[in-house]
Parts: structure tokens; sequence; C-alpha cells
């Protein structure tokens, strides 16, 4: 049970985080969703979003971060 309540803190924390850097990043005009290659469709009653853009750079970051963290840690 004490491996879930560690594991529920740091999602909850990580969750924290990642708002904070979204509030940030709204306040610094920080264009996340309105990369080139975000698409957006809009008809009378519909709106469908698909961030590809901002799902690539996310992805970019979070691999070197990681990668970067990989390799500190051994």
């Amino acid at each position: 049970m004490q491996q879930i309540g560690k594991m529920l803190i740091f999602i909850g924390l990580l969750t924290a985080a990642t708002g904070s850097v979204l509030l940030l990043a709204g306040r610094f005009n920080i264009p996340f969703g309105n990369l080139p290659g975000d698409i957006t469709y809009q008809k009378k009653n519909l709106t469908v979003f698909a961030p590809f853009g901002t799902m690539l750079l996310i992805s970019v970051i979070l691999t070197v971060i990681l990668n970067i963290f990989s390799r500190w840690k051994h």
C-alpha cells in the first residue's frame, strides 16, 4: 500500500507542475496549441482540434529531459 501511496503523491505533484507550466505558458504568450501543424476544424455545432505540432514539440522536449535524467541516474 505504501508504494501506491507514493506513486499517487508523485502523480499529483507531476500534475500540479504541469498545470503550473501551462499557466505560465499562457501568461507569457507561448503559443501552445497554435503551432504550425495544429489542426482546427470548425462547423456549425462541432469543433475538432488536433494539436499535432504541439504534441511533437512536447514529445521532443520530454525525450531530451528523460534522456538527460536517465544518463545522470546511471
